[in-house]
């Protein structure tokens, strides 16, 4: 596996991680103990991701999720709660996918895994905080089982086809960014709503 697709794939796992941490986690212990991905020499006490009780505990965390993320508000408490360990999670899994002969790459890893962790955490939240204004619970649902749904796709699409994991990588980039532009645009006008026009603010 050449260090294109490495990058690829620490990529899209660590944005990926920003929507469903436990289940990336689970998904490349399992990974790993199958050996669909490497695990590097320098790296190897990350190799705990393939342990069973990691992996079992990882499973625990992607059920409890599954289910949080499906209730109104729920799902942004689970959010708040997770804002640091997401970001954290991300860094870690593209340490443990990167195999970097430099050391400084192996610092770059960490920062962009985290970096990426974080911008699709907070696409995620943002997105979710404006479908919970809706009073009706199918929205919210609908949209958890389709993060669900794609998340569960990417990542099997990620490790059996790591040629693709580069472009996917991308997408998730660019959806992210959607998100958050969408999620920016939705709330400041949930927050202008009912203001005469003096009273709101200049473009």
């Amino acid at each position: 596996m050449g260090i294109i697709e490495i990058l690829g794939i620490a990529g899209s796992v660590s944005l990926l991680a920003g929507w469903r941490l436990y289940l990336c986690v689970f998904a490349t212990g399992l990974a790993m103990r199958f050996d669909a991905i490497p695990v590097p020499e320098h790296l190897a006490s990350l190799a705990v991701l393939e342990n069973p009780w990691v992996m079992g505990i990882a499973a625990i965390g992607a059920l409890a999720e599954f289910f949080a993320d499906k209730v109104m508000w729920l799902d942004s408490i689970w959010d708040t709660v997770h804002t640091l360990l997401r970001p954290v999670g991300g860094a870690l899994l593209a340490l443990a996918i990167v195999d970097p002969s430099d050391p400084a790459m192996q610092v770059i890893a960490f920062l962009l895994g985290g970096g990426a962790s974080l911008a699709a955490h907070g696409g995620k939240a943002g997105a979710r905080a404006v479908v919970n204004t809706s009073p009706e619970p199918v929205t919210n649902v609908a949209v958890s089982t389709a993060e669900d749904v794609a998340t569960a796709g990417m990542l099997y699409a990620v490790y059996e086809y790591p040629y693709w994991a580069g472009g996917i990588a991308l997408v998730l980039l660019a959806l992210t960014v959607w998100l958050l532009m969408l999620a920016r645009r939705i709330i400041k006008q949930i927050f202008s709503f009912g203001k005469t026009p003096k009273e709101l603010p200049p473009e």
